[in-house]
């Protein structure tokens, strides 16, 4: 009997073991409408058939091996938030053990995987070496990664970006996590992209893995979505491959492509670089930056065999861009050779950079789209980020909708700021503590709710700036912030506010501006008055900015300061109540009545 226990306690232990670390798998493919994948331009259009980075209409238009590269995944992405410490990626490579000669099997063929806590911090997550690839073109490749002693993990979640690989294609691809933990696919920022045509070092040759190549780099550098067209011995600049990038709405354009055109013909290169430049600005203002070779010449690599012929191709494309530009060509830059900087130490082979060659070809690019994406549009004191603190709600989501909305319905009036803005009502729908007082307020005028829960000043500011002030023209901007930064210094939090005014006026020059002071709440009644006190004293005012005080629907009317415990839900939420005495007072500044 004693035996027969243990054995029944043996098999119940099995069994249990394996129903708790039971894993579902997740099919990006298969989660929406629209496939959940990102660094693709054609997202909508490919759909779910393939992991292609062209759509099927330019087979046959673009040359055979553009077409066979087309398959390949570089640059592309899976978004994903769960609250798993262990989460399994299995895929089918297109070509299954084929990789060349020049390119590590992560990096070819290999997934590369990032994770972003609530806070906005990202960190490279790694496999330790749990990963096998797939034989044959039947076989399953599984990468294995543990966040448990990850010192960014928190019970909350995480974002996580799964990088696909940058030599091969995916036939089909899953996530699996144990089955009690939350997972959901997530889109990026649906902003406009940066667009690179380039050689096979954009493609990815040589870093180590997929998300070291240059292009990610930046990519996360920026927080910006980058559309890598990338096509290894194939950049030569044909009409068509221009007629593909004049589709995109592009935030930036980036042109290299010289180390694949060493073989034309001087003039047909010319001629190559001129309508590109024509076809680009027909549909578009976004910067275009071209970048010349890489061939280095030196004692220690004695001479690189295109030396010559790119340096030649250097020349030609140069002139043509300063011609184009003395013809009135607008935003158009340059960077050369020297600017880049290469030397014996940067490549792996002599034409291919190493990981050390690829953090130098971001660093070239970072000295032109810095001033262009970033400028003087920065903050002082904090480092713009999203944020993921609220479970409530999904951010990234909630700011897509936002994009969307600015870009469709024309908005009057813009209300931005965090959860007690996002609560009041109207649209993008959420939960809603204000809803008849909202719509009281703002009747039939057209207005987009830009309140994010949880979200701080630099959450409003990275937001601002990428995307939300975009594709529209209001009349009016309502601006409330700050009370989440309580741990910062007052001086801090109303430095960031001033820098979101600044972004705002830049961006939105013809919208008069209300600042209103943040919200009385229980027990930071005083420290809320002061922060108020030293905005008023700074915020730069003109005919087109004001600051507002509204604290009055919202306190006690006995003198003490405190706030009206009838006008809140837990003292810093307003309540229906609270929402109706502010729109009283938000009529005013607004309409006028």
């Amino acid at each position: 009997m004693k035996r027969i226990t243990i054995i029944l306690w043996a098999i119940m232990a099995v069994v249990g073991t394996s129903v708790s670390a039971q894993t579902v798998w997740y099919d990006p493919m298969q989660a929406g409408d629209e496939p959940y994948v990102e660094g693709r331009a054609w997202n909508k259009e490919i759909g779910k058939a393939n992991y292609s980075r062209l759509p099927d209409r330019f087979e046959g238009k673009v040359s055979k091996h553009v077409w066979t590269l087309s398959k390949h995944t570089a640059g592309m992405s899976v978004r994903f938030f769960t609250t798993a410490k262990k989460i399994k990626v299995r895929f089918i490579n297109v070509n299954a053990g084929k990789n060349y000669p020049n390119v590590v099997s992560l990096n070819h063929s290999g997934v590369d995987l990032y994770a972003t806590d609530v806070e906005g911090n990202t960190t490279w997550v790694p496999n330790m070496m749990k990963y096998t690839f797939s034989v044959n073109g039947s076989d399953t490749a599984q990468f294995v990664y543990d966040t448990r002693e990850m010192p960014v993990f928190k019970r909350q979640g995480m974002y996580y970006e799964l990088y696909l690989p940058s030599y091969n294609g995916i036939k089909w691809l899953s996530v699996g996590v144990d089955k009690n933990e939350r997972f959901e696919f997530i889109r990026g920022s649906q902003e406009r992209p940066i667009v690179v045509y380039g050689t096979s070092i954009a493609h990815g040759a040589s870093a180590s893995r997929p998300g070291l190549i240059w292009t990610t780099l930046l990519k996360r550098r920026y927080d910006i979505p980058f559309i890598n067209l990338g096509f290894s011995g194939s950049a030569k600049m044909e009409n068509i491959m221009y007629d593909a990038l004049s589709e995109i709405e592009a935030r930036a354009y980036i042109i290299d492509c010289i180390p694949n055109c060493e073989g034309l013909d001087n003039k047909e290169f010319a001629s190559r670089v001129e309508y590109g430049i024509r076809k680009l600005r027909e549909k578009s203002g976004a910067p275009i930056i071209f970048m010349e070779g890489n061939a280095i010449a030196g004692s220690s690599t004695h001479l690189h065999r295109n030396y010559y012929e790119q340096h030649e191709k250097d020349s030609i494309q140069y002139e043509v861009y300063m011609r184009m530009k003395a013809l009135g060509f607008k935003n158009m830059y340059y960077i050369t050779h020297e600017q880049l900087g290469f030397t014996a130490e940067d490549l792996i082979e002599g034409t291919h950079p190493n990981d050390v060659g690829m953090h130098k070809y971001a660093a070239a690019y970072a000295k032109v789209l810095d001033p262009l994406l970033i400028g003087s549009d920065t903050m002082k004191c904090f480092t713009p980020c999203i944020q993921h603190r609220d479970g409530s709600y999904e951010w990234m989501t909630r700011h897509n909708e936002i994009l969307a909305l600015n870009h469709t319905i024309q908005p009057e009036i813009l209300m931005i700021g965090n959860s007690i803005t996002h609560f009041w009502g109207g649209e993008p729908q959420s939960r809603c503590n204000g809803g008849k007082t909202w719509q009281q307020l703002f009747g039939k005028h057209r207005v987009v709710n830009m309140g994010m829960g949880w979200d701080r000043v630099e959450n409003v500011y990275w937001r601002l700036s990428h995307g939300e002030l975009e594709g529209c023209r209001p009349s009016q901007i309502c601006l409330l912030i700050g009370i989440n930064n309580r741990a910062d210094s007052d001086e801090r939090i109303v430095s960031g506010i001033c820098d979101i005014v600044a972004l705002i006026r830049k961006r939105q020059p013809q919208a008069r501006l209300h600042v209103v002071e943040i919200y009385p709440c229980k027990g930071s009644e005083e420290r809320v008055r002061a922060i108020n006190t030293l905005l008023r004293s700074k915020l730069p005012l003109d005919d087109m900015t004001d600051i507002q005080d509204v604290s009055s629907a919202l306190i006690l009317d006995d003198g003490s300061g405190r706030i009206d415990p009838t006008c809140f839900l837990e003292g810093l939420h307003p309540n229906e109540k609270g929402y109706g005495r502010l729109a009283r007072l938000y009529r005013k500044f607004l309409f006028g009545k």
